[in-house]
């Protein structure tokens, strides 16, 4: 099963894949794949409703961000070995948290807007987690993975000019410029997901091939993140954490950076895969 919302900007009906790849209105269910439907075991009720629930045919219809605009978007940096090597940093000992503006959250598919002023966009391709049960001083990591509401294909997009040369001290400036989070195309629930740490990832740009990598290589498991965020901070329903990126992206010198007209495609094993295109803002 499979959580996507389909509709045009703000107007997002929910709806789920089903196993047998036929799409179901769930609107009977819940409004939207918001905080509240997550926190009232609203995909333990999706489950039981599915048979029922009538379908639909999506043609051509936009596909928006499976999540509804989350409270928070917490993102951790330098959390693969190589992405660190490529930057000139060293690997950081505890997770390095950074936040991004909810309101960058957009479909998969939707335009991504190079910011005004910019020289250095990037693409990053990332594990999105969709937290389900609000947490708070969690004991241990084992307990964090019963606190996921699914996973989901992430794309933090980045102006590193703003991000390193005009930041004043930290990131969001390159971070939460508008579109820069395409989000989806579904949310797989977690009671999917086997091993949230065996996952490829991958990503395109014009076509031509930029991260391959595995989240077996993160610094700090899924696991990991969750516990050591519940230390310093609460993480509620619909929270996305976006859980760092692989090696292969603009900044490492070896690839251009993003210009007007350029498609980037961002690919993980079993959660789908998303497509956006460039323009000037």
């Amino acid at each position: 099963m499979k959580l996507m919302r389909v509709g045009a900007a703000g107007a997002e009906t929910p709806m789920v894949v089903a196993a047998d790849g036929r799409v179901r209105d769930a609107s009977q269910v819940t409004d939207d794949f918001d905080g509240s439907f997550f926190a009232s075991e609203g995909i333990a009720r999706l489950t039981a409703a599915l048979p029922r629930l009538p379908v639909v045919d999506i043609s051509g219809r936009r596909i928006g961000p499976p999540v509804a605009r989350p409270g928070a978007v917490l993102c951790i940096g330098m959390n693969y070995v190589a992405h660190a090597a490529e930057s000139a940093a060293a690997p950081p000992t505890n997770p390095m948290l950074f936040y991004k503006s909810p309101n960058t959250v957009i479909g998969p598919d939707d335009q991504v807007l190079i910011p005004r002023g910019a020289t250095k966009t990037d693409w990053e391709v990332e594990l999105g987690v969709v937290i389900g049960r609000r947490v708070r001083y969690l004991e241990s990591p084992a307990e964090a993975l019963n606190h996921v509401a699914g996973y989901v294909v992430s794309n933090d997009v980045s102006e590193r000019a703003f991000q390193l040369e005009l930041s004043g001290g930290q990131w969001s400036k390159g971070k939460s410029c508008e579109t820069f989070n395409p989000l989806g195309p579904w949310l797989v629930p977690a009671t999917e997901v086997p091993d949230p740490q065996n996952l490829r990832l991958r990503s395109w740009v014009n076509g031509q091939p930029r991260q391959d990598s595995s989240t077996a290589d993160m610094i700090f498991s899924v696991a990991r993140i969750i516990h050591e965020l519940s230390q310093f901070l609460v993480l509620d329903p619909g929270d996305l954490i976006n859980t760092g990126t692989p090696h292969g992206v603009a900044m490492s010198g070896r690839f251009p950076y993003l210009t007007d007209g350029d498609v980037m495609e961002m690919e993980i094993s079993g959660l789908g895969r998303q497509r956006q295109q460039l323009a000037q803002a």
